[in-house]
């Protein structure tokens, strides 16, 4: 069995590339793989040992890559989550002498592919893409923005999907109105407002919806900001008439509660302004368990939920929100056509599937560093 390395933001810190590297961490070793984590942490971050993790690069200690590198050299093969935000340096510069010395196989799994970066960030995910062994997105829009706005390899790149957990067991919490749902780390940028209107304007329902926003305020825009956003949501509900059916849950829910939750939910509401979003965890999971989801046109909802298990609206438009909102609602049979769009795709989304498929990348990688043997006649 192959032993991993993994490289990224790790529990308790609470941001989506933590969460995705947990899960496929725990994944890789279920079957009693050796794994250990290398955790980057900021300065804001929980710093008290957690199990598994091996190594801790502090984002304060830009010469750190060179004691990580070392950790994740003793394993088989390295796995390291990118985004330009967690690595020191700028543009997050500092992982790339990190992968240069790096004397095991590595697979990068790009989390942001930017339509129009930077020439700094350009030059940067190219030369990360030349040094690594494969690299990873996980859709299909990404890929192609990859390989036509950048100079890389395509023989290196393979699409693997973001994994959903299974929910197919988890009770389902029936509830007398319906139930909208929203969840992640918070921040300008998530659309809540967006949905607060759409609310306002489906208040003709009988019985009206209730909307449900979990999740705490993001740590950097708490750091930056304070709670502003948050508050101005509040405000906000109550110059529209809804704050009474608007559910604030600022909690970061396990894995069994946000289970529960997604599985209550009539319709998953992704009101996301970004329009570079590649990826979004958030879609994944609520697409593998099988709940309608109406999002605006992000790359990733456009990929995913086009013809697909969802509706897609445009951008910071509450009217098209509210109207996409009430067919799922209310149009006789288009609950059950969506959840029947997803039957194809929720097999392959599933944590196990996509586990396995970066075990099949991590393996012809080390093979293909192995040396052949020739057969010795007797």
């Amino acid at each position: 069995m192959l032993s991993y390395g993994f490289l990224s933001t790790h529990p308790p810190t609470r941001c989506g590339l933590a969460t995705f590297n947990a899960a496929l961490a725990a994944q890789l070793t279920a079957d009693g793989s050796r794994g250990g984590i290398v955790r980057v942490t900021d300065h804001g971050d929980d710093q008290r040992p957690v199990p598994g993790v091996v190594h801790t690069w502090s984002a304060r200690d830009p010469a750190g890559w060179r004691e990580a590198a070392t950790a994740l050299n003793a394993y088989d093969v390295a796995i390291v989550q990118h985004e330009y935000g967690i690595y020191p340096g700028a543009d997050g510069e500092e992982v790339l002498p990190l992968l240069r010395r790096l004397s095991v196989p590595s697979i990068v799994v790009l989390h942001t592919v930017l339509s129009r970066p930077s020439a700094r960030q350009k030059s940067l995910l190219e030369q990360i893409v030349a040094t690594a062994g494969a690299v990873v997105t996980m859709t299909d829009t990404a890929r192609d923005r990859l390989l036509v706005g950048y100079a890389v390899p395509a023989g290196k790149v393979t699409v693997i999907p973001h994994g959903a957990a299974e929910l197919a067991g988890v009770p389902v919490d029936r509830r007398t109105r319906p139930h909208l749902l929203t969840w992640g780390l918070l921040g300008p940028g998530k659309g809540i407002e967006w949905s607060l209107r759409a609310l306002a304007r489906l208040q003709d329902l009988e019985p009206t919806p209730t909307y449900t926003v979990a999740g705490r305020t993001h740590p950097k825009v708490i750091e930056h900001h304070g709670e502003v956003y948050r508050a101005g949501l509040h405000q906000l509900g109550a110059q529209l008439g809804v704050a009474h059916a608007v559910d604030y849950q600022d909690i970061y829910h396990d894995q069994e509660a946000l289970g529960r939750l997604i599985r209550s939910a009539d319709v998953v509401v992704l009101p996301y302004d970004s329009r570079e979003q590649v990826t979004s965890g958030v879609l994944i999971e609520a697409v593998a368990a099988g709940v309608p989801v109406v999002a605006t046109a992000f790359p990733h909802a456009v990929e995913l939920l086009t013809g697909g298990p969802g509706l897609v609206v445009p951008h910071q438009n509450p009217a098209a929100l509210a109207k996409a909102i009430r067919r799922v609602l209310t149009e006789p049979g288009l609950t059950a056509r969506l959840a029947g769009r997803v039957r194809p795709l929720a097999a392959h989304l599933r944590w196990p599937a996509v586990a396995a498929r970066y075990g099949s990348v991590a393996a012809e990688l080390v093979d293909a560093r192995s040396p052949a043997v020739t057969a010795v006649p007797a």
